[in-house]
């Protein structure tokens, strides 16, 4: 007898995709009631965290429960308890915790580009004529005060590999946001001088974070768009993280012979991004990192990295070699 049994369709997978935005709006919600971190102090039934949250304890109940589900607590005796996961990265106790990032990653604007994605797919890009790039956009202001987090771990590793020989070094800070990559390197570099170009309403934020890290009086600023801006020019190092993949090839092209301009002969650029292997599915986090850029985007995506070398090249720049930077990728590109 043939014991063999053929798989059998199952639905869960297409289920659990359609109500998946209730997993990322729960996980916000408890971000803002500061859930986690209540746990972590000791409140572990939902009455005590309601209490502490002022929230009902009905609806506290139910949102830990689905937490629990999700993986992102544990639930023993009406006692709820965090996960190793959840205590280093969700509650404020911990000096790694990016819980901010939910505030900006489920922000309002994104989920409203989203709504309407059958029709971005249909055009090619956002239903919002301009994505979210417009000049002095708030929405940035709330990246470089809400995802600053998420940037520290990325933007230390790269510091480690341009600030490591020392010495006097000029370095342009593309889109700097809350300006983790350059500070990084201004604190490992006692004779690094940081110029961190972003909307002026961003670098308050950025200039923030440098004074509190100390690195205040070495970090200037350039206020404008990347694109018009006089940035200056004689820098050895300028860093490009997580921006070329808000633009198509020819606009990213114009924009790296303006930062060709600025470096000086035998400059690097350092290039920050989701770059998805050649099948565009793998790894499964920079590629599905295109999505993001077809919601929000006009003509954005997550490039491979033959299609960014080709930019640079494009605009006159040398080789690029390639290094992990967990989950993301860095481009170390030279002048020529």
């Amino acid at each position: 007898m043939d014991t063999y049994a053929a798989p059998q369709p199952n639905p869960l997978l297409i289920l659990n995709t359609m109500n998946a935005y209730q997993q990322s709006l729960a996980l916000k919600a408890a971000v803002e009631l500061d859930v986690f971190t209540q746990i972590d102090n000791g409140a572990t039934t939902a009455s005590a965290i309601a209490e502490r949250t002022g929230a009902s304890e009905r609806g506290i109940r139910i949102l830990c429960d689905f937490l629990a589900i999700q993986g992102l607590l544990t639930k023993q005796d009406g006692a709820y308890a965090l996960t190793l996961d959840s205590r280093v990265f969700l509650s404020q106790r911990s000096p790694a915790c990016m819980a901010s990032a939910a505030l900006f990653l489920v922000h309002p604007l994104h989920l409203q580009n989203y709504v309407r994605l059958t029709d971005a797919v249909r055009q090619g890009g956002t239903v919002n004529a301009q994505g979210n790039m417009e000049a002095e956009a708030e929405v940035w202001v709330d990246f470089a005060r809400w995802m600053a987090p998420l940037s520290a771990a990325g933007a230390a590793a790269l510091a480690q590999i341009v600030a490591g020989h020392g010495g006097p070094m000029k370095v342009l800070d593309v889109a700097a946001g809350p300006g983790a990559y350059g500070i990084e390197i201004a604190k490992l570099n006692p004779e690094a001088e940081i110029w961190a170009q972003d909307w002026g309403n961003v670098l308050v934020v950025s200039r923030e974070h440098a004074t509190k890290a100390g690195v205040g009086d070495r970090f200037h600023t350039i206020a404008g768009s990347a694109f018009e801006a006089d940035l200056g020019s004689g820098y050895d190092w300028v860093l490009l993280p997580n921006f070329l993949h808000h633009f198509d090839h020819a606009t990213n092209v114009g924009l790296l012979r303006r930062l060709h301009a600025a470096l000086k002969p035998g400059g690097r650029v350092a290039t920050v991004e989701f770059v998805p292997n050649e099948d565009r599915v793998t790894p499964p986090v920079p590629a599905a990192f295109a999505m993001m850029m077809l919601g929000s985007t006009p003509a954005g995506d997550a490039y491979t990295f033959r299609e960014l070398d080709a930019m640079f090249r494009e605009a006159g720049f040398g080789a690029s070699t390639i290094r992990d930077l967990p989950p993301q990728s860095l481009l170390l590109t030279d002048y020529a």
